[in-house]
C-alpha cells in the first residue's frame, strides 16, 4: 500500500490492541491525526487486551472493551492497530483475528512523520511522530516505527518488526521479519539484519547480523542465538 492509498475519506471505527504505554501512545497518536488536516479519520472505541483485571475499566478516556476474542466476535467492519511491541505476539493477534472477515488493519502515520517518494507501507503499520522514510522504502505489514526513527533510502523492513524510539537506518539496509531494533540504534548503509534477530539499546550495526540471535555493543555482535526472540524493552 502507498500512502497516498490510506488517505480516503471514510470515519474508520478504530480499536487498539494493547492498553499499555505504547497503546495510550497510539491513541494519542489517532487523536492526533483526527485533530490534523488529513482526509482519514477514525472514530476510536477504545482498547482491547487480555489483562482480565482491566477489562471494563476506563484507561486516559477509553474503554478497555475486552480481550481479543472481542474482535473475533464483531459483526460489522471494525479497523484495528496493534500496539503490541514484541513481534511474535502481534503475529501471533494477526494471524487468530484472520478467521472475522469483518476486522480490518488501519495503517496509521503521524501528521509529524515525513514519508518520501516510493515509500510503500503495509496494513496494521505504525509510524510515529518524527520519524522520516525518504525515499523508495519497503516497509512490510505490522511494522511499528517508533518516535524520531529514520529510514533510508532503498531500505527495506520486514513485517512485524519494531523499531524502538530513535533508530537510525542508513540507505540499502535489509531488516528481517520479526526483528526488533534497540532505542538508539544505528544501522550503517548496506547491511542486513537477519529475522527474528535483536538488536540491543545504543548498538551500531558495522556488519551483517545473523537470524536468531541478540547482538548489542559498538559494533554490534551477537551475544547468543535463540529459536523466538525475547524483548529486550521489558
Amino acid at each position: 500500500m502507498h500512502i497516498k492509498d490510506i488517505l480516503v475519506k471514510k470515519i474508520h471505527k478504530i480499536v487498539v490492541i494493547g492498553a499499555g504505554g505504547f497503546g495510550r501512545e497510539v491513541i494519542w497518536l489517532l487523536e492526533r491525526i483526527n485533530n490534523s488536516d488529513t482526509c482519514q479519520k477514525y472514530d476510536i472505541q477504545g482498547f482491547i487486551d487480555d489483562e482480565k483485571s482491566i477489562i471494563g475499566s476506563m484507561i486516559d478516556g477509553y474503554p478497555v472493551l475486552g480481550n481479543v476474542d472481542y474482535l473475533l466476535q464483531q459483526e460489522h467492519e471494525l479497523y484495528a492497530v496493534c500496539s503490541i511491541a514484541k513481534p511474535s505476539i502481534r503475529e501471533a493477534i494477526v494471524a487468530k483475528c484472520k478467521i472475522n472477515s469483518n476486522l480490518f488493519w488501519a495503517t496509521i502515520i503521524d501528521p509529524f512523520a515525513i514519508i518520501g517518494k516510493n515509500v510503500s507501507i503495509g496494513e496494521g503499520s505504525i509510524i510515529c511522530a518524527q520519524t522520516i522514510a525518504t525515499v523508495d522504502i519497503q516497509i512490510g505489514s505490522h511494522v511499528i516505527l517508533n518516535l524520531a526513527c529514520t529510514i533510508g533510502h532503498d531500505a527495506e523492513i520486514k513485517s512485524f518488526s519494531t523499531l524502538y524510539p530513535t533508530v537510525n537506518v542508513s540507505g540499502q539496509v535489509s531488516i528481517g521479519t520479526r526483528t526488533e531494533i534497540g532505542t538508539g540504534s544505528q544501522i550503517v548503509q548496506s547491511k542486513t539484519v537477519g529475522n527474528d534477530s535483536i538488536v540491543g539499546a545504543g548498538s551500531v550495526v558495522v556488519r551483517d547480523i545473523p537470524s536468531f540471535c541478540t547482538a548489542v555493543g559498538v559494533p554490534a555482535k551477537p551475544i547468543k542465538f535463540h529459536t523466538i526472540a525475547s524483548n529486550i524493552e521489558g
